[in-house]
């Protein structure tokens, strides 16, 4: 009686959480990789991006959004645990979520406890140096497809090019041995001959999908699609490029690093060396440059149009009305400013990030926030839009909810975001409205003995010049809010570095 007793309260249980399941709206999660707020809807007059830009006719878009760590693989960390990279230790490229954090449960695993049926395609978690992704996150294989590809042979010369190899995690001990791929091409061919055309593809027959099992099983869908362009190489169909008209990109009005930083929060070279005709050393002349920027804006125009047509389809299905979708950044990327290329730093070019939030019954079309907002907001977010609990994960939770902003865009939830890199020393930052302090010393150092950095946006919306020892007040009362977080994990605890170390 009693073994009949408790099978009855399980049934009764599963058949409450497929009734609350059958009421809860869809999630569905569009990453970028590599994409700064260079779009049409965020003021850019040069971006060619009609897609994103209708997106945000019915959204709320964040006009202050920051990753939490410049680099693929952290930042995508920060997103699905809502944990900061210095809480969790998660800081480098070829970091093992499961290595580090055994027991995290990440966004996708929170919404399949309560119904969800959860799906990945594309670059979602950073899959490459080393790292081989979360399969555990998802409730059915991932879509896995390339970040680095050509088409045109001489791109590569037939052979395995350094970012290749990085992506694929082959080779990985003799990456210095490998050849340089081309930094850009495009040639003339469709979208789905490169990746991200074939997962907007796939996303469309996986929407349908979702739609039949909702209307047949009353299960709600998380799918996380993730698009690789505009990360480098800019090899996109040449159609894009011709959307664009090259002389009217403007190079970098400030080249040289700002006046007073220390050298720990610099960089040159980096990633982009890895591609030819970038040269290994040295600056890159006017017309590489003006290429590369124009190969940046080609390849947003690019994945925008994979955006449109998953977009499409989900109007088309009539799923709009009862799914929020996200579109997010993994983090920014310097076109020159400073004389930097590409991600790795602490400054507003890398961190800043677009951010569209679309939830139906909840945000105002076409709305705006100067609310900052972090990554990590992004799961208690998703969370309470669901209506799901406020989750009580392993690891800590460092987001804090933004649905008071989606409702009213004047609603305040925190006063600035954090963020970190790891270089020599790590670089913990806060950045206001108007400043960005940033505190560089390792784990072992005393406070006194760090270097600082202090940006006023205001004044100096360029980073032409470190205020710290200007303003000693602000420096003060910043750094009175970084002591308010836990002490940082050591970043040379859990940062795998295959092979040789990944340029920062």
């Amino acid at each position: 009686m009693l073994r009949l007793s408790a099978l009855f309260s399980c049934w009764l249980l599963l058949s409450v959480m497929q009734l609350c399941a059958a009421e809860r709206p869809n999630i569905l999660l569009i990453l970028v990789d590599d994409l700064k707020p260079a779009l049409g809807c965020y003021g850019d007059p040069l971006a060619k991006s009609p897609n994103i830009d209708s997106l945000a006719t019915r959204s709320i878009r964040f006009d202050l959004a920051y990753c939490n760590q410049a680099v693929c693989a952290p930042s995508r960390f920060t997103l699905m645990l809502g944990a900061h990279s210095t809480s969790t230790g998660l800081y480098g490229l070829g970091s093992r979520l499961r290595d580090v954090v055994p027991d995290a449960v990440t966004m996708p695993q929170y919404f399949a406890r309560y119904g969800y049926h959860t799906e990945s395609l594309g670059k979602v978690f950073h899959i490459g140096h080393g790292n081989l992704g979360d399969p555990d996150s998802f409730s059915v294989p991932h879509f896995k497809d390339k970040v680095i590809e050509y088409v045109d042979p001489a791109s590569t010369g037939g052979q395995l090019t350094r970012e290749e190899a990085f992506f694929e995690n082959r080779m990985l001990g003799a990456i210095g041995t490998l050849p340089r791929g081309a930094a850009f091409e495009s040639p003339v061919v469709d979208d789905d001959a490169y990746a991200d055309g074939r997962v907007a593809m796939e996303t469309v027959q996986r929407l349908k999908a979702a739609k039949k099992r909702r209307d047949e099983q009353r299960i709600p869908f998380f799918m996380a699609v993730g698009f690789a362009r505009p990360h480098l190489p800019f090899s996109v169909p040449k159609k894009y490029w011709d959307l664009h008209d090259p002389s009217q990109f403007i190079l970098a009005k400030h080249q040289a690093l700002p006046v007073g930083s220390p050298p720990v929060a610099g960089k040159r070279g980096g990633e982009i060396t890895n591609y030819l005709p970038v040269p290994e050393r040295g600056p890159l002349d006017p017309d590489l440059q003006r290429q590369l920027i124009h190969g940046y804006y080609a390849s947003t125009s690019y994945v925008d149009a994979q955006i449109g047509k998953v977009l499409q389809e989900l109007d088309r299905l009539e799923l709009s009305s009862n799914t929020i979708v996200v579109l997010w950044g993994d983090h920014g990327f310097h076109l020159g400013d400073l004389g930097i290329w590409t991600k790795h730093t602490n400054y507003e070019q890398a961190t800043r990030i677009p951010l569209l939030i679309s939830a139906p019954g909840v945000t105002a079309a076409n709305s705006s926030t100067r609310q900052l907002a972090e990554s990590v907001d992004l799961f208690p977010t998703l969370a309470e839009l669901a209506a799901l609990p406020a989750p009580q994960v392993p690891q800590p939770l460092d987001g804090k909810s933004l649905v008071p902003v989606l409702k009213n865009s004047e609603a305040r939830v925190r006063e600035h975001a954090f963020h970190a890199y790891p270089n020599a020393r790590l670089g913990r930052a806060i950045r206001t409205e108007r400043f960005r302090f940033v505190e560089w010393r390792r784990t072992d150092e005393k406070e006194e003995d760090a270097a600082l950095e202090l940006y006023d946006y205001e004044l100096d919306p360029l980073e032409t010049r470190n205020y710290a020892s200007e303003l000693p007040e602000v420096v003060a009362e910043l750094r009175q809010k970084l002591r308010q977080y836990p002490a940082p994990v050591d970043p040379r605890a859990n940062n795998r570095k295959p092979g040789p170390k990944p340029q920062p």
